[in-house]
């Protein structure tokens, strides 16, 4: 830093304040200054940078250019300054932690909502870093040391992970109402593979299973569009665009409001068991631990 430079934080929030209020004054209401303390930390700052910050008049101030890339910048900084006196006084009231869940998008849509709820409010202090990837990417960032948790659905654990069951939930075919498989009571994949599909991107467990489905059925799976939701698979389906396989559980509200069926499926693979992945043998810190027992049925399931 150069010598003589007068920026700390508390200087720094003075000048975000009073570039978002337009107003010194009201500045120093909200930051509970004397006007003249938040006048005199602005002018300190200025004569020390060699420039101007604001532009003064009658009406309040107004950044100048080079106001405006430190009131940017040192939003920034003051944004990770208040997260980290945050963590700070979590830990001194015993919070050891985060937990960083990895999660498949079923578990997301289907059950996380309902247990990270009951974390929130049996465990406040206990908070839950949760990202989406898919069941074949979770055993890697659990072995790189990138998640503590994961939700995946997979039926054998890979080497380094081990698996415990968490949910079920149940396959069915998504069909245009008209479609001629939309009456049906129950389907085989094997009876749409002439039907165009519309997916979830490759790399997900539920477009591997059902390319290696179609496979032993002695046929390729024509996909026709792949998309990131199962919102925006449905709504495609609802334009007639191609059928797809999706959990029923994910997808209860598209069913209820797009002219769209679900045909349950008669293939085994059809019920899922996702699972809770973690890195085998090694000991998961307490809040860590808290979370997987609730995952895991341990302790009372949210309502």
């Amino acid at each position: 830093m150069p010598e003589g430079l007068q920026l700390d934080l508390a200087t720094l929030r003075v000048v975000v304040t009073a570039a978002e209020l337009g107003s010194i004054s009201a500045a120093s209401d909200r930051l509970n200054l004397a006007i003249a303390a938040a006048s005199a930390r602005i002018s300190a700052l200025e004569e020390s940078l060699g420039l101007r910050i604001f532009e003064r008049s009658s009406r309040g101030v107004r950044l100048t250019p080079a106001g405006q890339m430190l009131v940017r910048r040192g939003r920034e900084l003051l944004a990770d300054a208040d997260r980290l006196s945050l963590d700070l006084h979590d830990h001194a009231r015993g919070l050891q932690g985060h937990v960083r869940l990895a999660a498949n998008t079923s578990a997301l849509v289907e059950v996380m909502p309902a247990h990270l709820q009951h974390m929130a409010r049996a465990h406040p202090l206990i908070r839950i870093d949760v990202e989406e990837h898919g069941s074949l990417d979770i055993p890697l960032l659990l072995l790189e040391g990138r998640a503590d948790l994961g939700i995946v659905h997979m039926a054998h654990a890979p080497h380094g992970i081990a698996l415990t069951d968490c949910f079920v939930d149940t396959l069915v075919l998504v069909v245009p109402q008209g479609h001629a498989l939309a009456m049906r009571e129950a389907a085989a994949l094997a009876d749409a593979l002439d039907e165009d599909f519309i997916s979830l991107g490759d790399g997900t467990a539920l477009s591997s299973r059902l390319a290696a489905a179609a496979s032993v059925a002695g046929r390729l799976l024509k996909i026709r569009m792949q998309m990131r939701s199962f919102d925006v698979v449905c709504r495609m389906v609802a334009g007639g665009l191609g059928v797809a396989v999706l959990p029923r559980e994910a997808v209860a509200p598209q069913l209820a409001s797009l002219p769209i069926r679900a045909v349950p499926l008669t293939d085994a693979w059809a019920v899922r068991t996702h699972r809770i992945a973690v890195r085998e043998g090694v000991e998961l810190a307490p809040p860590a631990r808290t979370l997987f027992d609730v995952l895991a049925g341990r302790v009372p399931r949210p309502a």
